[in-house]
Parts: structure tokens; sequence; C-alpha cells
């Protein structure tokens, strides 16, 4: 299959206006420095179940006398 001539020239003519913005990227297409790779609810979830499995073991130790 060939690509169509007027398919062609729609992509070239879009780099090459692309080429000539160099340096003037708009805000909205820059990568966010400061968002979390996951959602809060998610990491809250994380700490929640991590804590709370420790203090539940450091319980179970406690009242085993130590003994597994």
């Amino acid at each position: 299959m060939t690509t169509s001539k007027r398919l062609a020239e729609k992509k070239s003519a879009k780099f090459q206006k692309n080429v000539h913005r160099r340096g003037n990227v708009p805000e909205t297409t820059l990568k966010k420095k400061n968002q979390y790779p996951v959602g809060p609810m998610v990491l809250g979830l994380f700490v929640f179940v991590v804590v709370g499995s420790s203090i539940i073991q450091i319980f179970r130790t406690a009242t085993s006398g130590g003994m597994a």
C-alpha cells in the first residue's frame, strides 16, 4: 500500500510547522513536574495496608510472647 500524495503532503506540512516553532512550545504540551504517577487515593490505600499490617504483626508478636 502506498500513501496518497495528499496525506504525505499534509504530514510534511505539519512537521515543517513544528520545525519553525521549535523552542516556542505551549505549556499545555509540557509535562507537569509536580504530578505523582499514582493518585492520592491509591497512595493512601497503599500506606494504610502497609502500616496496618505492620501494626497487626507487632500486636501478634507481642501477644504470642515473641514466638512465631
